[in-house]
């Protein structure tokens, strides 16, 4: 299966696991419970999704309630705040800040922007909807298979970049592997395509790396390079479902990506939640330990299911397995949601953090499932 054909949910194992964590849809009385419309069914553990079950933090759902009561109006001014505390944050205009319906919505714009004067040069294998969508409009993209430890290659990256590229997409972390990208040798590669193209780095899980400031290039930002850093408030912020996100860049740039943005105006709630949470230091703080945690537990419980684990930097693990379908499949069983293959990976399965009594569930059924793989 060709990586670049792939659909989100990754075939029918996937769509079934997914489905089956979810409550069926019905006709009941909407007002009985609206928060039971979402979310999984209960005695199911999600962890197939990067999401952050932890969130939103208090303080965001405080502000969502409140902004709820002015739905009616557009979130113009709401906007310009969260623009200028981005900006500040970042030593950024608020003009250089894009913010969307999740960093999902920048993405495909950018992917459409720039694949109109070139090709997006990009990984084998990462998050890569995105630029399956901007390939459906005509965009072209040229893949580079990951090193042999399942990094990305920069140095193959940089092989293939050429006058035909406008684009060179990289997600760091990447994600499904959850490796991190080394900062040298990112700044190297920056260095080769930014004079004719632009650099467009995937920032998501960037807060849940070791070294935040250190792994991020936004800096170039500030320095006038032609790069694009995105980020989000679907991670450590826990608001997946409220869908908030942002771009770094040059003003251009900017203007760029919001004249190919199929939305406006935002989410009057979804705002309100990002402005109240964004510098919750004590949410953030609480929220990046349960992860790591989870993290630590899906690690061990790899290493004593003899299983390798990549190393990750961010909320979920990409763990060798002979057949991670199956092991799908097998967790399935028990009620317990992960990720099957990601197209031709068949032997690796991300697991995603989520609450720590069902990140215990699976740490426990994972020996179960390995020796009854075995054993079949």
């Amino acid at each position: 299966m060709d990586i670049a054909r792939r659909t989100f949910l990754g075939g029918g194992v996937a769509a079934a696991g997914v489905a089956a964590a979810f409550p069926a849809l019905g006709r009941a009385d909407p007002l009985t419970s609206a928060a039971s419309h979402f979310g999984p069914g209960d005695g199911i553990a999600m962890l197939a999704r990067n999401e952050n079950p932890y969130g939103p933090a208090p303080s965001a759902l405080t502000a969502a309630s409140e902004a709820a009561i002015k739905g009616c109006y557009y979130a113009d001014r709401g906007l310009d705040i969260l623009h200028e505390m981005i900006a500040e944050r970042h030593s950024l205009e608020p003009s250089q800040v894009v913010i969307g319906a999740g960093s999902t919505e920048i993405l495909s714009a950018i992917g459409i922007a720039w694949g109109r004067d070139g090709a997006i040069l990009c990984l084998g294998l990462f998050w890569d909807t995105t630029v399956q969508y901007a390939e459906r409009q005509g965009a072209r993209a040229i893949r580079v298979p990951l090193a042999g430890d399942m990094n990305v290659d920069l140095a193959a990256m940089t092989a293939a970049f050429d006058g035909g590229v406008s684009l060179v997409q990289v997600c760091n972390p990447n994600n499904p592997t959850g490796m991190l990208v080394d900062a040298g040798a990112l700044r190297q590669l920056a260095a080769r395509v930014t004079p004719t193209a632009t650099l467009l780095v995937d920032e998501a899980y960037n807060e849940l790396a070791d070294d935040p400031a250190g792994n991020s290039v936004v800096d170039m930002v500030r320095e006038g390079k032609d790069v694009i850093v995105c980020r989000t408030f679907s991670k450590i912020y826990g608001m997946a479902g409220m869908r908030v996100g942002y771009a770094l860049t040059s003003e251009e740039n900017a203007e760029r990506i919001r004249s190919h943005m199929m939305s406006f105006g935002g989410n009057t709630c979804g705002i309100a939640a990002a402005i109240a949470s964004y510098d919750d230091t004590g949410f953030l703080d609480s929220s990046r330990a349960a992860i790591l945690e989870g993290r630590a537990m899906i690690l061990d419980a790899a290493a004593r299911s003899g299983l390798t684990a990549l190393p990750s930097q961010t909320n979920f693990v990409y763990i060798e397995v002979p057949d991670a379908d199956a092991v799908a499949a097998a967790m399935r069983s028990r009620g317990i949601i992960i990720r099957p293959a990601y197209g031709e990976w068949t032997q690796y399965s991300r697991v995603s953090t989520g609450k720590l009594e069902d990140v215990a569930r699976y740490a426990a059924a994972l020996p179960e499932v390995i020796d009854g793989l075995g054993a079949a």
